[in-house]
């Protein structure tokens, strides 16, 4: 059985940890940049815009967390749930936490008229793949994932701020 409640300040240290644990496990361990002060603040500052949800057992152990923003759509004209982490701890897998928190998500998504709940996979996952496929969940073939960051974001961005468009 899993509780979903909303995350408090107080989990902060075990949300930046199981951050950690999901970027060992997608293999990038030294890719975490987040402190505890910069996850505080955008989950609890004075206006946030990034929500987290935690799935505890019975025992009130947290086995997993879903860390999500809104995003919009201008084709439905609503906004949607963008789903940035899922993430359930090795002891806690098979136990119904990661589905419980991706019902939650699409309760609140259906409570609050959103038209979607959208997250990214890596293509190797394949137990997270099979797992969202049971769901009802389907790839989107048709599009890729484009980023902008590091040095390419600062070098094209110094453009705009030296007054060049185009």
């Amino acid at each position: 059985m899993s509780v979903i409640r909303p995350a408090t300040p107080n989990d902060v240290p075990v949300i930046l940890q199981m951050i950690h644990d999901l970027a060992i496990y997608e293999k990038e361990p030294d890719a975490v940049r987040n402190t505890p002060e910069m996850l505080a603040d955008v989950l609890f500052g004075d206006n946030p815009r990034v929500f987290a949800h935690i799935a505890e057992n019975d025992a009130g152990q947290v086995r997993g967390f879903a860390l999500w923003f809104l995003n919009y759509s201008t084709w439905e004209g609503v906004h949607g749930i963008y789903l940035e982490d899922l993430y359930v701890t090795p002891e806690g897998r098979g136990e119904g936490h990661g589905k419980a928190l991706l019902q939650h998500l699409a309760a609140t998504a259906v409570e609050r008229g959103y038209a979607r709940v959208e997250w990214s996979v890596l293509d190797w996952n394949e137990p997270s793949i099979n797992f969202y496929r049971k769901l009802g969940a389907n790839p989107m073939e048709e599009w890729s994932t484009f980023r902008l960051t590091g040095e390419a974001l600062a070098a094209f961005g110094a453009r705009s701020a030296a007054g060049v468009h185009g």
